[in-house]
């Protein structure tokens, strides 16, 4: 009988651990920005498999970085879908990204080829590339006479404080450097410091910095014309057709979002099952539309609505352009963006959202 007793009580303190492991395996637990995924994708997998999605959501990469550092030994997430630069950091600094099994992965053979092999996974060991993205300008023809060519035209005095920029430092700092032919990847903290004092005659026109909502303060005319990410444009001229689309004469900036699983993540296998679920190419379809980024699975391409294929599909005339991906840098140059970023803001007196 005491045996019995002790059996008993022992599995009744087990039993909580159990149904806490049994609850996080039907949980797949996704780290990324807002909106990048459709509701009825969600739903669909969580219908198909039993598996519940949670989002969580962060704005900025470098806050990704610091709570997935954070919760490492937690495995909080499972699956975190973020941008090149910073990804590259996870998988060869902090090692928190696992090397994918692609057997797990069917529909990997989806995937435009013209995505892959890129700087930060030379390999595609660790990541699948969830969107692409170019960085463009956008305005308002009824409003700007002068049609807009580059990003010299936005420090046009005449502008007045009507420009919009998005909130990522390396990118605007980066505008400043293609106007001066440089790369944005240069470690020189002369040519840094040099594309800092080309920001500040930007600066007296940028009325708004927001990374994430730049296309409703273009559509509802608190704007003229703004430096975009390729979501912001999709959104902004599907709302209002006559807004025109420039791809900078300076230089293009071209970047891709790859998903990667944490080392630690505590669902792997739901993370494969989704990874795999989106990489099918009527889903991948509705993603890439839902998104507004360029679609990086080349056989969902077909299935693109003609709508959205001028949106979403990258245009020919660009394929062949030079395009430039932001990558780390050293550290004196960081602290050199840094400080231009900084003075930047100060002296634009922006509204920051």
């Amino acid at each position: 009988m005491k045996k019995c007793k002790l059996v008993l009580i022992f599995a009744l303190l087990l039993f909580p651990l159990f149904s806490v492991s049994a609850q996080r395996n039907r949980e797949l637990h996704i780290f990324t920005w807002e909106e990048m995924i459709p509701q009825e994708i969600l739903d669909g997998f969580t219908r198909a498999t039993g598996i519940k999605v949670i989002l969580k959501n962060f704005v900025y990469n470098e806050d990704m970085l610091m709570e997935l550092e954070m919760r490492e030994e937690e495995g909080y997430y499972d699956l975190v879908i973020a941008d090149d630069y910073i990804v590259d950091f996870v998988i060869s600094e902090d090692q928190l990204a696992q090397k994918l099994d692609k057997s797990k992965l069917p529909n990997l053979k989806n995937v435009n080829p013209d995505y892959q092999h890129q700087f930060y996974d030379p390999n595609d060991e660790y990541t699948v590339p969830y969107g692409a993205g170019i960085m463009s300008i956008i305005y308002d023809p009824a409003r700007i006479r002068t049609p807009i060519t580059g990003y010299e035209d936005l420090r046009t005095p005449g502008l007045g404080k009507n420009v919009g920029i998005i909130g990522n430092y390396r990118v605007v700092n980066g505008m400043g450097l293609k106007a001066l032919k440089k790369s944005y990847n240069t470690d020189n903290v002369a040519d840094i410091n040099a594309a800092g004092q080309w920001l500040l005659g930007l600066a007296p026109n940028v009325k708004v910095i927001d990374d994430e909502h730049l296309d409703q303060e273009l559509t509802s005319g608190n704007i003229s014309a703004a430096v975009v990410y390729n979501y912001m444009a999709t959104n902004a001229k599907t709302a209002n057709p006559r807004l025109e689309v420039v791809f900078p004469k300076e230089g293009i900036g071209f970047g891709i979002m790859p998903a990667f699983i944490p080392v630690k993540a505590l669902n792997s296998p739901a993370a494969y099952a989704f990874l795999d679920w989106i990489l099918d190419a009527r889903r991948g379809a509705q993603c890439f539309e839902y998104l507004g980024y360029y679609c990086t699975f080349k056989a969902s391409e077909q299935y693109i609505s003609a709508d959205m294929k001028n949106f979403v599909i990258l245009p020919d005339s660009l394929k062949n352009r030079n395009k430039e991906m932001i990558e780390n840098l050293s550290q004196e140059a960081e602290d050199a963006h840094a400080r231009i970023w900084d003075t930047f803001r100060a002296t634009a007196k922006a509204i920051e959202k």
